[in-house]
């Protein structure tokens, strides 16, 4: 699938906002509501076609698949009306293109929201253009509103130190209360999890998905299937070695196919897989039970782990690698937060600062 930056070189896009504000400031962002969905979108047979595309051949995740058929379906509506299907795709030109991005603008959208639209629909044009359904891409050369560049939030090491010894802390007996074999494992698999996410920089969802048969322990080494169903080999460090090793020994005890290849790493108390939502949940837990900010999700401890990889000398291509990030520029942000850290830590040090 084309990524929208490789539809046309960046000197040849325009920015359909140069001469408007991005968003309404009389419309809250929080009030914003859904632009409306053409209720037949689906059953436009391009629109079905480029479906079953991005499931059978790109093997887009349901929720990108998902994102972008309602991102489709609001295009459709703005461009054809109440029109039932089969639509005339190639009649829209990139006035109509626009036009969707204002309607984006005037919703109150996000930034983000309406630049994954933006996608959304580039990459329907461009399965058309494949397919000899169009001329041309009505979006070539049209660039979504320009993103804030916000630095994120990162924990420092002694924070992140209270998280992962947070949940073996909590294994001390309390006023003559006796661990169950069920509330060890959940602590040890919880060290062993936030161990992972630290030391490999993985994505939460990447962290669910990691099989048996993915971890080299001996090796210390991991892979990883990223976005775009990438794969990568991640380190595991000593700790997280260790974590997971105690892990695995306590789900032997406990689970019928602790040892099969195709198992999960992590668990949940049946013995299936644990989901993202429930490794969120389990976070929240151990931040309060650590006095730590609830905000904290776990992509922010893969911030910190890029943070504190740059603050201690590691090369920015390496991170890249490490993060599996397809451009150097989205781990750059990196720098600019280390940078901003030993700025706080010069003005409060130097006496001249």
């Amino acid at each position: 699938m084309s990524r929208p930056e490789d539809i046309l070189p960046p000197d040849e896009t325009e920015d359909v906002y140069e001469t408007l504000e991005y968003r309404n400031p009389a419309l809250p962002r929080e009030a914003a509501d859904a632009l409306p969905l053409h209720p037949q979108a689906a059953a436009d047979p391009l629109a079905a076609a480029f479906a079953t595309h991005l499931k059978a051949e790109v093997r887009a995740s349901p929720h990108t698949r998902s994102a972008y058929a309602q991102d489709l379906a609001q295009f459709a509506k703005n461009a054809f009306g109440n029109a039932e299907p089969p639509f005339r795709w190639e009649r829209v030109d990139r006035y109509g293109v626009r036009a969707f991005l204002v309607a984006c603008q005037k919703n109150g959208d996000a930034p983000a929201t309406t630049r994954r639209k933006l996608a959304a629909v580039r990459t329907f044009y461009a399965f058309l253009l494949r397919e000899g359904k169009i001329a041309h891409n009505p979006c070539a050369g049209i660039r979504g509103p320009k993103m804030p560049r916000k630095l994120p939030i990162v924990l420092t090491q002694k924070q992140v130190a209270d998280l992962l010894d947070a949940p073996l802390a909590a294994l001390s007996p309390d006023g003559g209360h006796t661990v169950s074999q069920g509330e060890e494992f959940a602590a040890v698999r919880d060290k062993a999890i936030l161990e992972f996410l630290y030391s490999t920089g993985a994505r939460v969802a990447e962290c669910a998905a990691v099989s048996l048969r993915d971890a080299d322990l001996d090796a210390g080494t991991v892979r990883l299937l990223g976005k775009g169903n990438k794969e990568r080999l991640a380190v595991l460090g000593g700790p997280a070695t260790l974590a997971i090793h105690a892990m695995l020994e306590r789900a032997d005890a406990i689970f019928d196919n602790a040892k099969s290849p195709s198992a999960p790493l992590f668990r949940n108390q049946e013995g299936g897989r644990l989901t993202t939502r429930s490794i969120e949940r389990m976070l929240k837990h151990w931040l309060a039970v650590a006095g730590l900010p609830a905000n904290v999700t776990p992509h922010k401890l893969r911030h910190s782990f890029a943070t504190h990889m740059l603050e201690a000398g590691a090369d920015l291509r390496s991170v890249q690698e490490m993060l599996g990030h397809a451009s150097l520029s989205t781990t750059q942000i990196y720098t600019h937060l280390a940078i901003e850290r030993l700025r706080e830590i010069y003005q409060s040090a130097h006496p001249r600062a």
